[in-house]
């Protein structure tokens, strides 16, 4: 079952890091109307809720800043940033390097069972499925973000 996850997961990551590299960089902090967050936010809220999911973020895991729950938790929204926000470009990295710490987990660990289900999910593995999930849901936001902003500046 590991390496069927790793592999959706990688897949999942991969499609999100090419979709995000190929956006202009001044179109990542627009917000188009009828949307709440901003390419930017999402490309930060996936890479932090993945780093929850998959290390305990942030308690179990100082691989990210601990600001990124201010910037990126569910909830958080650009306009309340205060301070210091990683770039694109950073995060965009930082997807990088996570999908490589995934991938040494250990594969017996999605078996585990979780203390408290968590959105009904009971396992590691089964949490593992919902991370994947919730990045494939936000690159189809980004993806459609993109479009809407790259067509208003055609008209």
């Amino acid at each position: 079952m590991s390496e069927l996850l790793f592999k959706s997961f990688e897949l999942t990551r991969s499609f999100l890091a090419r979709n995000v590299e190929g956006i202009d960089e001044a179109n990542v902090d627009v917000q188009p109307e009828g949307f709440n967050n901003t390419i930017h936010w999402h490309v930060g809220h996936v890479l932090t809720i993945a780093e929850q999911f998959m290390f305990g973020f942030p308690k179990k895991s100082t691989n990210l800043p601990a600001n990124y729950m201010e910037l990126f938790a569910t909830g958080t929204k650009p306009a309340d940033w205060q301070g210091e926000v990683p770039s694109i470009k950073e995060l965009t990295e930082q997807l990088k390097e996570q999908i490589k710490r995934i991938k040494e987990i250990p594969g017996e660990s999605f078996n585990e069972r979780l203390k408290t289900p968590f959105l009904g999910q009971e396992s590691f593995g089964e949490l593992t499925n919902f991370a994947i999930f919730h990045e494939a849901n936000h690159l189809g936001q980004i993806q459609a973000m993109k479009r809407i902003i790259e067509t208003a500046k055609t008209k």
